[in-house]
Parts: structure tokens; sequence; C-alpha cells
């Protein structure tokens, strides 16, 4: 099969790819190799990935339809459409909201109009976001809480992806899922999350800033775990014409303050915390109720905080000490 990946050379992109890739699959994917965060990463990554015979990459944005359109005229076997490409940021959304509309919104649209041009098109599934729920303080986070009240822009534009894909299910037939990733982390992640700029600040003898309260917490997702939940969902898609979404996170907030005491242990260094108030496009607690994707698929997590972060900060030795061309 061949299966159309969109942010191929971003976190879970990436690994997706990846997974994909290993059981072999044709995985056309496209990336921007935008500069939000290092290109290098980014490269580092489309390097591991361009080592696969059954790899293509187009260098392109997904805001771009004519570019869109010609690679579904020239790639009509495409089955599936794993849409991951996206402007991150829910603070940066605050600075640069043009960036988000783009990206998050007319680029969602325009992968939207790609897919239903497919004509053996099974399923599209997109990547949302847990932050969709904003001012929600019901917890767990299920999916049938109400989502109309954002906390940031960001928030907006994924649920303006929602709510796109569920009226082109409705107009064009085309059975969609979209994800709503719960802090995913672990190897090969984006420097911008937390735990990864935690990671380099304490590595390097800097201030770690934490938000005041000791009940900032987080629903933190390791990748391995996402991929087989992506593709869990990939392989159910739901009937033709019907859109749903579906929360994929590990079912357990834990603590952001023991996120550092693992950094800590795991680095051999002692943090320098410096506290500041949390903003208010930052929620303080988010957790994931998974009872209807397990329903659906049998998924569920099974890699603890703990081993997770081993495994984030035996990667991240490696790859701050290396080329990423090494990698």
């Amino acid at each position: 099969m061949t299966i159309f990946v969109t942010g191929a050379a971003g976190f879970v992109g990436y690994h997706v790819s990846q997974a994909l890739l290993a059981r072999g699959e044709r995985v056309i994917g496209v990336d921007n190799l935008n500069t939000y965060y290092s290109p290098a990463l980014k490269q580092a990554r489309l390097a591991c990935l361009q080592q696969q015979p059954h790899f293509v990459f187009h260098q392109l944005e997904v805001s771009d339809t004519s570019a869109l359109t010609q690679i579904a005229a020239q790639e009509p076997s495409i089955t599936g459409v794993l849409h991951f490409a996206a402007q991150a940021g829910v603070r940066y959304s605050m600075n640069n909201p043009a960036a988000f509309a783009e990206s998050n919104v007319l680029g969602h649209v325009s992968v939207l109009e790609f897919a239903r041009r497919l004509p053996r098109l099974d399923h599209l599934v997109y990547a949302s976001s847990s932050s969709v729920y904003g001012r929600n303080t019901s917890l767990p986070f299920r999916e049938t809480d109400r989502v109309d009240e954002p906390g940031s822009f960001y928030a907006v534009t994924k649920r303006a992806g929602e709510l796109t894909s569920s009226t082109y299910s409705h107009l064009y037939g085309l059975p969609q899922t979209g994800l709503r990733f719960f802090t995913v982390y672990g190897p090969w992640g984006r420097p911008d999350m937390a735990y990864y700029s935690f990671a380099q600040a304490i590595s390097h003898g800097k201030d770690v800033t934490l938000y005041e309260g000791d009940a900032l917490a987080r629903d933190f997702t390791y990748i391995s775990d996402v991929v087989a939940g992506v593709l869990a969902v990939y392989e159910t898609p739901p009937p033709s014409g019907e859109a749903r979404v579906l929360n994929i996170g590990n079912h357990r907030p834990e603590p952001v303050r023991y996120l550092v005491k693992l950094l800590e242990r795991e680095l051999g260094c002692t943090a320098k915390l410096r506290l500041r108030p949390r903003p208010e496009a930052d929620v303080e607690t988010t957790w994931a109720s998974i009872d209807a994707i397990h329903d659906l698929t049998g998924w569920k997590p099974t890699t603890h905080l703990e081993d997770g972060i081993s495994e984030f900060v035996a990667w991240f030795r490696r790859y701050e000490n290396s080329s990423p061309a090494l990698l």
C-alpha cells in the first residue's frame, strides 16, 4: 500500500513513517522543514527515512493546493493519508497567529481537498490536540465534553480542523479520524516541549522555568505508544461519510515537578528552578479518558513515565554529543 504522510520530518510523523516502512508500506512524505525549531533535527530525522527504499519525499507547504493536486494526479494508488503537519506551540500562537491560520486551517483544508480526489482512499487520520479541551475543568477529558471555550489560538485552529473534517465527511464521504494527542514525548522529540527544554537546561546548568503551584500536571504519552495507537486507529476506519475524534493519551496525569525529578536522576544533575506565574494559555492539568480508543481498537499505553524518560535521556545524550547525520 502507499500511504501519504504530512509532517514526515516532524516528531510524530517521523516515527509513524518509520513504523510504516518497517512493515513494508510505501510512504510518500511531505514537510516544509520550517525553522520553528532546529531544522538540523528535522533534517536528521529525514535522513533516516531517506535510507529506506520505499520512502519518497516532497518539500512543500501543505497549504500549497497546486502541489498537492499534482501529487494526487501522479499517485492514484494512495490508500491512506496521515496528516501530522501543523504549526505547533500554544504560546507561540499568541505571537504569530497568522502562521497557525496558514498551516493549521488553510493547510488542513488543502489536505482534505487532496484526499477527496484520491480514488482508492480508505481512511484519513489527522492530528488534533488535547488543547481543544481549553478551559474545561472536568477531568478526565472525554470526547463527549464541550470544546467551545478554547484557551489559545492554537486550540482554535485545531478545533477548526475537527469541524472542517466533519463537514468534508458529510459532503464527500471521507472516512476520517482526528486524534487528540496528549503531551507526546520521547526520542527525536521537539525541543520546544517542556521535557526536552528542561533536559537541555538541566544538562547545561541553566535555569528551569516552572509555573507556580504543585498541581501542574500533564498526561505524558510515550512516542512508541502513540505510534501503536495511530496505526491501530488507521486500520479501523469508520464507515464512509463518518468523522470521529479520539483521545490518545496515557490516562495518567503526572506532576510536572516529578518530571523534573526524573530528568535530574537520569542526567545526574540538579535543576536550578525558577518559578513564574502560569500563563492564561496553559491549563493546569491534562488527563485523557481513553475508553473510546480502547473500545474501538483494544489499544492502551504500556510505557510508564520513568521508563520513557530514561529512553529519552539516553537518546538525548547521543544526539547532544554527536553530529545529527551520525544518528
